[in-house]
């Protein structure tokens, strides 16, 4: 069931005996499935010194997980290792500790998500504010991810007219808003249904969007673009980011975040296009994770704070209640089934 972001966080002190996680159950060939999964029951242990226990209250579901199933060579990150626990990014409450530097009730985020309870070296755990947010899920945002990918990689000017692909999902919706909060002139954005199309320009602030199932996107976005982009957020790769190069304008920059083209498909299409074009146009294109800018938190989180309470950016967000839903949520996410940041609840 999906529900809205208006839970209250209510700490609690007391832990079963037991709790849900889900595992790699197999190694998907092309896309994953359900079976791929497993949902397991387990016992939760009390924190041996310099451990901390973390009662998990919302994990965060990203495409780039479907990757880390598949097991792809050159990704940034540790893929999932057939039966063992999942991880992505999960905001919890400290429900017991054996180490000095966290206490019981403080709020922490972690990369062990995929499961109800989170048992680690106090290390692994940073602890945020509890009042940062109506919500702990927003600890969650990828706002940050955003705002690098358009101020250290694609070095947006004031000025720049900027395309973002898959506009609707967590980080486009954050690329958008920010891009036209830091100057640029024109912001368009690519979605995958006409009521997405629609959210973008009439709630998010873009100024153009398209439904990029109609038509080659190439003519859609020389529309949305007359006089060419500049910035290019890609998310998706394939036939959006051929079309950002050909319509790109002199020294454009491309900043890669996702590859969902990959991640839809057995049999992606995802090169990068006419080369000549990235030649003569002196384009440059840029991959990047958060991890290589994570200095950039510090300065990042008051002004995403201060963005959110003058209601300049709005933070979509879909709560799925439940550890158990959330193989088929994440199979739903990368089909385009959600607008915004998609969460799972596993606590209240």
């Amino acid at each position: 069931m999906i529900t809205t972001s208006k839970s209250e966080y209510a700490p609690s002190r007391r832990a079963p005996r037991t709790g849900l996680e889900v595992r790699l159950a197999a190694r998907p060939d092309g896309v994953p499935a359900l079976g791929d999964f497993d949902l397991a029951e387990v016992a939760v242990p009390d924190p041996a010194p310099g451990q901390v226990l973390v009662r998990n209250l919302f994990m965060s579901l990203d495409p780039g997980m479907l990757m880390l199933m598949t097991g792809e060579s050159g990704l940034p990150m540790p893929r999932y290792e057939i039966g063992e626990v999942m991880y992505g990014d999960a905001v919890g409450e400290v429900v017991a500790s054996a180490d000095p530097s966290l206490g019981e009730g403080d709020l922490v985020v972690h990369r062990m998500g995929w499961r109800e309870y989170a048992l680690a070296p106090a290390g692994a755990y940073r602890r945020v504010d509890k009042d940062a947010y109506p919500t702990p899920s927003t600890h969650l945002s990828f706002g940050l991810v955003a705002y690098v990918g358009l101020m250290d990689v694609a070095r947006l000017r004031p000025g720049d007219t900027v395309f973002v692909s898959s506009a609707a999902g967590a980080t486009g919706s954050m690329a958008g808003q920010i891009a036209r909060l830091k100057g640029a002139a024109r912001v368009i954005g690519s979605a995958g249904s006409p009521e997405k199309v629609a959210h973008l320009t009439g709630k998010l602030g873009f100024d153009a969007a398209f439904d990029y199932h109609d038509g080659p996107v190439v003519d859609r976005l020389r529309e949305a673009a007359p006089d060419g982009i500049d910035v290019y957020f890609d998310n998706v790769g394939g036939e959006q980011l051929r079309a950002a190069i050909e319509v790109m304008n002199v020294h454009g920059r491309i900043a890669v975040c996702g590859a969902l083209n990959r991640q839809r498909t057995a049999r992606p299409d995802d090169g990068p296009g006419d080369l000549l074009a990235v030649l003569g146009k002196r384009l440059t294109i840029r991959g990047f994770t958060l991890g290589d800018h994570l200095e950039r938190a510090a300065e990042f989180g008051p002004r995403f704070r201060a963005w959110l309470r003058d209601g300049a950016i709005v933070h979509d967000e879909t709560v799925i209640d439940g550890l158990a839903e959330a193989p088929r949520t994440l199979l739903d996410l990368v089909g385009g089934a959600y607008t915004g940041k998609t969460v799972v609840r596993l606590a209240s």
